[in-house]
């Protein structure tokens, strides 16, 4: 495993990524990161708020609209976050914070893809009451999502106590 790793860590763009100076490297992925973050997660929030009751005049019917939204967030997310474990492979890669927020993010989709078929499957979706199980997985992929985001915002701290991570600091 750990030879993928170095080998990852290795690679023309992960150095790229790493340690150019462009704007289009580290400042970019980055961004678009959080660009990513906000889109499925924001959608997720208001399609997670409908089902507990929030805005209960609104149709829920329009916001299946939001599901191709969120999967081109997550793509943007996938990819842009395959760019940041290049980066530092070798230190993130072999860290539970780093697993459990795969983990967390892969728990989060799947609840998302329940709530589609819960709530969205049929023609009928304003017709009838949100089902019992929606309201659970709401409040479970808002949970969710936040741990996730707590995971990615510790991985920030990964490293910090290698030196050469400092050195990358002070320049």
């Amino acid at each position: 495993m750990m030879g993928l790793l170095e080998a990852i860590e290795a690679s023309g763009i992960s150095t790229w990524v790493r340690e150019s100076r462009s704007i289009f490297a580290y400042p970019m992925v980055l961004t678009l990161h959080t660009f990513g973050l906000a889109i499925i997660v924001g959608s997720s929030a208001v399609l997670n708020l409908r089902l507990l009751g929030f805005g209960s005049h609104i149709p829920l019917k329009p916001l299946k609209a939001l599901f191709p939204i969120m999967w081109i967030g997550f793509c943007v997310n996938a990819f842009s976050g395959l760019l940041l474990l290049a980066r530092a492979a070798t230190t993130v890669g072999i860290s539970g914070v780093f697993w459990t927020k795969i983990a967390l993010i892969a728990v989060s989709m799947w609840v998302l893809i329940r709530i589609k078929h819960t709530v969205f499957d049929g023609e009928a979706i304003d017709a009838r009451a949100i089902p019992k199980g929606a309201r659970l997985l709401a409040c479970a992929s808002i949970l969710l999502w936040a741990a996730a985001i707590t995971a990615g915002r510790l991985m920030a701290y990964i490293g910090a106590s290698r030196p050469e991570a400092l050195i990358g600091l002070v320049r």
